[in-house]
């Protein structure tokens, strides 16, 4: 008895010991200053939208460089960061709220993380506001999914208030971004900083034959970043120039799926003009990010917009059966390269095009209307290039002519030109350069019938000689016969 009694104080104080140990390493870990190794800086707090990271310094050339070893990618100009709540993204409850309503309307059920990826937020922005959806039982719980998740579907009260909004407008896609975020990320990779030299425009226009004097004019028209008539007769590749003109600059850009204005949400990403462009493998910069997934990564816009162009098209157009808007071609072109081919031809007269954009050309800014009657003004930031076959003082008046100060001629090629562009597309159609027969053919074909010699010639020709010696099962070779056949079909007419 006594021996028990004995012991008990003594494992008494063993636990208190124990406890006082606990406790004393609980303060230590509490009053102790955060570690971080050395390679990684604490993050910094950044609102939504930022340029690249303080680390990252713009070369005169343009391209980004944080002092990396050479070989490893340059990093974005500017990357868009994941918002940490609604308010930091720019929205409010009754926009997300809508688009959780339409979403549940449209698929019957989803989980929290469904609606997180179909509105391309973070789940921790609208985890909250499920809950309260809940509360206000426009939602409820049909079971729980993994990770303590719920599969949401709508209530009575949801259906109704779901089917209410969807005949405004059926959109229940990404999450809109706002119009300043907007703004600030075409200023930040706007072309305009950007100083194209002759090595980038000699990798541009690689694969193409420019004589010295164009090359010459194209150089300062494209440092400018504002825009040029390319004229000249056809089919001497003034389209195909004008579609590269984007690679001098060479970069990537982000832009919104959809942009928010003023209640109104508007399409802006377009698979069928913009070239997704995903992020890079591991060891670049946007490992250490989180990127909002809002926006989308896309190589430089190059948007073509020949005799199809009319009026709609560079106004915000509205789907009456959906109620969802489109971006005009111009708002999808920013930072990017918009082409007018065959400038004069359009189905809009070229007073409508120049009065429309007389203004945007000089100011760099436009003027859209919403479908709600309200007017605001976005950015104007794109190359304008106006190919055309006709010359452009007959086209516009010295106002417009002002406001486009690069005029550069596409011209004929020469004899020597001539044999190149043959040497340049012989291998690559499977044939041998023979200079005999691309002498005779300039001497039987061109000097004796006064015809002008086109950039376009030599690839049709030979694309032509190909296909009839397919046929007959001969040897393909530019043979002398051969360049009669051709040029009799393809110049029948001509």
């Amino acid at each position: 008895m006594s021996a028990s009694t004995a012991a008990t104080p003594a494992s008494g104080d063993k636990l208190a010991e124990m406890l006082e140990r606990i406790n004393s390493l609980t303060r230590s870990a509490e009053e102790a200053p955060v570690r971080r190794s050395p390679q990684i800086p604490p993050p910094p707090i950044v609102p939504t939208m930022v340029t690249a990271a303080p680390a990252v310094h713009v070369n005169p050339e343009g391209s980004a460089s944080n002092g990396a070893a050479a070989g490893k990618p340059p990093r974005d100009r500017f990357i868009p960061k994941e918002p940490q709540s609604l308010r930091e993204a720019g929205l409010n409850e009754s926009e997300v709220e809508g688009l959780i309503l339409k979403y549940l309307l449209a698929r019957g059920e989803g989980t929290g993380r469904d609606l997180s990826n179909q509105l391309r937020l973070p789940f921790s922005c609208i985890n909250d506001l499920v809950v309260l959806l809940k509360q206000r039982h426009l939602i409820a719980y049909k079971g729980t999914s993994m990770m303590n998740d719920f599969q949401c579907v709508l209530s009575e009260l949801g259906l109704e208030r779901a089917r209410r909004l969807a005949a405004h407008c059926t959109y229940f896609g990404s999450a809109p971004v706002g119009l300043e975020d907007y703004i600030a990320s075409v200023k930040a990779q706007t072309l305009e900083s950007q100083h194209p030299t002759p090595d980038k425009l000699a990798a541009a226009f690689g694969d193409l034959l420019i004589n010295k004097r164009m090359f010459d004019r194209l150089g300062p028209a494209l440092n400018s970043g504002r825009g040029m008539f390319l004229y000249g007769a056809p089919g001497n590749g003034k389209t195909v120039i004008a579609e590269r003109v984007t690679a001098v600059f060479g970069e990537t850009v982000w832009i919104p799926r959809s942009l928010g204005i003023d209640g109104e949400i508007i399409r802006l990403f377009d698979p069928m003009n913009h070239v997704e462009a995903p992020i890079e493998a591991p060891g670049t910069i946007l490992d250490d990010k989180q990127v909002d997934q809002r926006w989308v990564r896309i190589k430089r816009p190059t948007i073509v917009a020949g005799g199809e162009l009319t009026m709609t098209s560079l106004e915000i157009s509205e789907n009456k059966a959906t109620g969802i808007c489109e971006a005009p071609l111009q708002l999808k072109s920013n930072c990017g390269t918009l082409v007018i081919d065959d400038f004069g031809r359009q189905r809009m007269s070229v007073d409508e095009l120049l009065n429309r954009w007389i203004v945007p050309l000089e100011k760099r800014y436009d003027y859209l209307n919403l479908p709600n009657g309200k007017k605001v003004q976005v950015p104007f930031d794109q190359m304008i290039v106006f190919s055309t076959n006709l010359e452009p003082r007959d086209l516009v008046d010295d106002a417009f002519l002002r406001r486009i100060p690069y005029k550069i001629e596409v011209v004929d090629p020469t004899p020597a030109e001539f044999h190149e562009l043959f040497r340049i597309f012989c291998p690559k159609f499977g044939f041998t350069y023979q200079p005999k027969a691309i002498d005779y053919l300039l001497e039987t074909h061109y000097a004796r019938a006064k015809r002008r010699m086109k950039n376009c010639h030599p690839r049709d020709l030979m694309l032509q000689i190909r296909n009839h010696c397919r046929y007959q099962g001969l040897q393909l070779e530019l043979r002398p016969e051969y360049f009669d056949f051709a040029c009799e079909t393809y110049f029948s007419i001509v």
